[in-house]
């Protein structure tokens, strides 16, 4: 399933390409041997404190999340063979390089990610993940 992230302090879109790796092969490659991610990609991780960029060729901003949906770290352009740990992180995203800037993503902002069917009006509900 495909998910709009928005921000909810500024009422702004962050990404309408979000992608849940929900599954063992999604998780494991993540976005490893691409050649890059658009700008309107993101890929989320639940439960997943620690991310790497092995096997990738391009920098990503690394957000991590806790249960109430607000940013508790950003990682920003985070190069390729390289991890990072959040130990208190509930959900994580990855994004292209400088969406967190571009987007003005702050410490305790809180996102809401809202399936694409929300975003044509036929479903309002916020995605809740236990």
């Amino acid at each position: 399933m495909i998910y709009t992230i928005i921000n909810k302090e500024k009422q702004k879109i962050i990404s309408r390409n979000a992608r849940v790796a929900d599954n063992f092969f999604l998780r494991a490659i993540g976005l490893m041997f691409r050649k890059r991610i658009t700008e309107d990609e993101a890929l989320m991780f639940y439960k997943a404190p620690c991310i790497h960029t092995f096997f990738m060729r391009f920098p990503i901003d690394i957000v991590f999340l806790n249960k109430k949906m607000q940013i508790i770290r950003i990682v920003l352009a985070l190069r390729p063979f390289r991890a990072i740990v959040c130990a208190r992180s509930y959900l994580t995203l990855e994004l292209p390089s400088h969406t967190s800037l571009r987007n003005g993503l702050k410490l305790g902002d809180t996102l809401d990610l809202i399936p694409l069917e929300s975003a044509k009006g036929t479903n309002s509900r916020t995605l809740q993940r236990s």
